[in-house]
């Protein structure tokens, strides 16, 4: 019966991660892999999570299941820094669970909207792969519109038109912050009268924040899914902790339900267990009891958000180097100073795509995504040069 099981098409990253590393030249450069680098091209272990986890390996005293549910102090800790530390459950209105990842967070979110009978979910594009592949395999309806405009800015015309033709009920799937794969976020008044047009039209926002405190700060980067559940009555907040405690091979994450009573929770996160249940079970509990440590010990805290500030400001300094680049050959890199997180776009054609890789050993996605965390001050100019060269 397997054989009847067609070919499916190769995953064009892993495919890009073998092209890079079958490349002999001892000045490639990688800008396709979504990790974060530093300026030495590695990608460690935070420092308070080595700590954390030594304290792990030395009091833990069981490997017992926790249930579907995981690590329920993990997801408490999380919640100030999500929702606010003066009311973090929102008078008890937001409940989580633990995931695989925030793949397996989006997963289970979408798999309860399905189950909700919700009718279409609407994408802005161009967006992370998964989630159109995700909403494709659970059979959910995908309406999309254009996130930005041709000048690098986020397209508020395009989503106001999609809003406004959807249907009350609807999803909207909108990135927290850092959006991937532009780079080019919402700015707070345009969360502002997001929040309004979602409430007005009735819409089930979902919310995913996978890259917090990797844009503005953790603080600033939260502005948009606080003032969106201010705004709306139910809401779905999906989270990874891949990126900001660079759990990446844990898959730590967590799914947050926010109902308009506190009395509804209980029904709703049921089948938030029961649908994990059947998935996967029981989540990883390494990575996520690591990342409760951390949050639990006030010098911890202070160590991985100090780690964060350094992340955050090394990609700065890249997008502000890029940015003074200005316009390179026939492409302008200037909107690159503005955007956030791991991502940005720049227009390549597929021929120039090609011509990066084959004349110059840089290596990144077809569509002109570049992970701008694989550039550094010794290597920013040989880019810079090649795409001069390119698209000249």
């Amino acid at each position: 019966m397997l054989s009847n099981l067609p070919q499916q098409p190769a995953d064009a990253l892993l495919a890009l991660i073998k092209l890079h590393n079958q490349d002999p030249r001892g000045d490639k450069i990688d800008l396709g892999v979504g990790v974060y680098r530093t300026g030495q091209g590695d990608t460690p272990v935070f420092g308070a999570i080595k700590a954390a986890e030594k304290r792990l390996v030395a009091t833990q005293d069981s490997k017992a299941y926790l249930g579907p549910e995981g690590d329920m102090g993990f997801v408490t800790a999380l919640m100030p820094y999500v929702f606010g530390a003066a009311n973090p459950d929102l008078n008890g209105r937001i409940e989580g669970m633990q995931t695989p990842g925030g793949t397996g967070s989006l997963r289970l979110a979408l798999a309860m909207v399905k189950r909700a009978q919700v009718a279409q979910v609407w994408m802005g594009t161009p967006s992370w792969p998964n989630h159109a592949q995700i909403c494709a395999d659970l059979g959910l309806p995908m309406k999309s519109f254009s996130h930005a405009t041709a000048d690098g800015a986020a397209n508020m015309d395009a989503l106001r038109a999609a809003i406004a033709e959807a249907g009350e009920g609807d999803c909207f799937l909108l990135h927290g912050c850092c959006h991937n794969p532009t780079g080019i976020d919402y700015a707070n008044a345009d969360w502002d009268e997001i929040a309004g047009l979602i409430a007005g039209k009735k819409l089930l926002p979902l919310l995913d924040l996978a890259y917090q405190g990797l844009g503005a700060g953790m603080e600033e980067d939260a502005y948009g899914v606080r003032r969106v559940l201010a705004a709306v009555p139910e809401a779905i907040v999906a989270y990874s902790c891949d990126k900001n405690f660079g759990l990446y091979r844990d898959r730590t994450g967590a799914l947050y339900v926010m109902m308009a009573e506190a009395a509804q929770l209980p029904a709703v996160m049921s089948n938030g267990h029961a649908l994990a249940r059947a998935n996967w079970s029981q989540p990883p509990d390494h990575g996520a009891a690591a990342a409760r440590i951390v949050m639990e010990d006030e010098a911890l805290t202070r160590e991985w958000l100090d780690e964060l500030d350094t992340m955050r400001e090394r990609m700065r300094q890249v997008r502000e180097r890029l940015a003074a680049a200005g316009k390179v050959g026939g492409v302008d890199l200037t909107p690159i100073g503005k955007q956030h997180g791991l991502f940005s776009i720049i227009p390549f054609t597929p021929e120039q795509v090609q011509a990066m890789r084959a004349k110059h050993g840089i290596y990144f996605a077809g569509s002109g995504r570049i992970n701008v965390a694989g550039l550094t001050m010794g290597n920013i100019d040989q880019f810079i040069a090649a795409v001069a060269d390119v698209t000249g």
